[in-house]
């Protein structure tokens, strides 16, 4: 399922690298950056031809995380989001792909769908764990367990089912002797 899933990504950077103008890099090794220029929070398409393996990374500072480049035949494709935090500017990127090292730019520009008045305030990311409930068992954890422990009453009240379910038990056990003599 996990190479399914990786054919599907690969197979659809490719798609979006061929429909969509790209930047290339700056030495020429074949690189191409979908798309061309991305604002921050963006999503971008990486492709190289002329790699001899069938998979590299693409790093640089202004990816979230590094793209992990899959394919075959000496084209390799891959995707990954910018920074939102990032400034408008020139980034490095450094494709590496077996033997292979290509060293580009990638141009952010800034967003112009939102105005400064509009501009969120923070990073959409989460920056640090989530103080998450405990579900239902919330309220446990502030009672003392000694405390809500079993007393008197739950025991008495044990001991009246225990005799209930006894006394049903021998009147059921009555019941199918009779009927078997």
């Amino acid at each position: 399922m996990g190479s399914l899933k990786v054919t599907l990504c690969a197979g659809a950077a490719v798609v979006l690298a061929a429909l969509t103008p790209a930047a290339y890099a700056a030495d020429g090794g074949g690189v191409s950056v979908t798309p061309a220029s991305p604002a921050p929070g963006g999503d971008v398409a990486l492709r190289i031809s002329g790699c001899t393996g069938t998979t590299g990374t693409a790093a640089s500072a202004a990816f979230v995380a590094d793209a992990r480049l899959v394919g075959a035949a000496g084209t390799l494709a891959g995707e990954t989001k910018v920074r939102t935090s990032l400034e408008p500017g020139s980034y490095d990127v450094k494709i590496t792909c077996g033997s292979m090292t290509v060293k580009g730019a990638i141009k952010v520009v800034a967003d112009a769908s939102q105005s400064p008045s509009t501009a969120p305030s923070a990073p959409a990311s989460p920056i640090a764990p989530v103080h998450a409930g405990g579900g239902g068992t919330a309220h446990l954890a502030a009672v003392d367990a000694r405390a809500a422990g079993p007393g008197t009453a739950h025991a008495v009240v044990g001991l009246l089912l225990a005799g209930v379910a006894a006394t049903a038990v021998a009147l059921r056990s009555a019941r199918r002797s009779r009927r078997a003599s």
